[in-house]
């Protein structure tokens, strides 16, 4: 890959945007320091493509590998959930389940979940925004509870915790002992939400990927770490599909 991307020989400019299947998606190029070679991916949600590149390397040359590509792109694009709005009697992913939306104008605006429904009322103008708020509020209580009992497994005090919308990382943990944590997480089943939770919390302590972090993760985590990365690969994505 590296080879190719100094071999290239750019005639013309490149268009910064990509066609994948009849949608025009913007190419995202960014500069990392110590970064060894050019990386290409397609947003979780599809809505561009990123490059990350070595100092060494030119712009022009990225958006010619990425247009190189173009083909392998739209097929991953042409993979991807179609975004779906939640409507009444459709469904919202909450917890690992697929939740039927009960909609009543008269009811509380506030979801509550009865079984397999989950109810809410208010204007059906505003439905989103409230089911995606009260996801958020799910996402960063079941978080704060996780981080605190990883925590205490292992001998750590409580340290700050929020959410976040990135599109390419589930979590991070910065050098000033905050944790974020993506809030889509809140729709997986839970044992991939606390892995991720353990996961910066072990961070916390090893601040790398060393043996030593690893066996603490395994340490304070109760489930198999395989098992909820390889849910991630086969099915984050998926999460994307519901909500702005």
């Amino acid at each position: 890959m590296i080879d190719w991307l100094r071999g290239a020989s750019v005639r013309k400019p490149l268009d910064s945007e990509i066609d994948l299947g009849g949608t025009r998606v913007p190419i995202v190029l960014k500069r990392m320091r110590h970064a060894r070679r050019l990386t290409l991916r397609l947003a979780p949600d599809g809505s561009e493509v990123r490059i990350t590149l070595p100092a060494w390397a030119e712009g022009r040359e990225a958006l010619a590998f990425a247009h190189s590509r173009a083909g392998w792109l739209a097929e991953q694009h042409a993979k991807l959930p179609r975004r779906t709005a939640p409507e009444p009697g459709g469904q919202v992913r909450y917890r690992g389940r697929m939740l039927q939306l009960a909609w009543e104008a008269r009811a509380a605006r506030r979801p509550v979940v009865e079984g397999d429904c989950l109810k809410v009322g208010g204007p059906q103008a505003g439905l989103e925004t409230r089911l995606k708020r009260w996801l958020e509020i799910e996402a960063l209580r079941l978080a704060e509870a996780d981080m605190r009992e990883y925590c205490a497994a292992a001998r750590l005090d409580p340290v700050p915790i929020g959410l976040t919308r990135a599109q390419r990382r589930w979590g991070s943990c910065s050098d000033k002992n905050r944790i974020r944590i993506n809030w889509r997480l809140v729709q997986a089943p839970d044992f991939v939400r606390r892995s991720v939770v353990a996961h910066e919390v072990a961070h916390l302590v090893h601040f790398d990927h060393s043996p030593a972090f690893h066996a603490l993760l395994a340490d304070i985590f109760e489930g198999e770490i395989a098992s909820a990365d390889r849910w991630l690969k086969e099915h984050g994505r998926g999460l994307y599909a519901s909500f702005g």
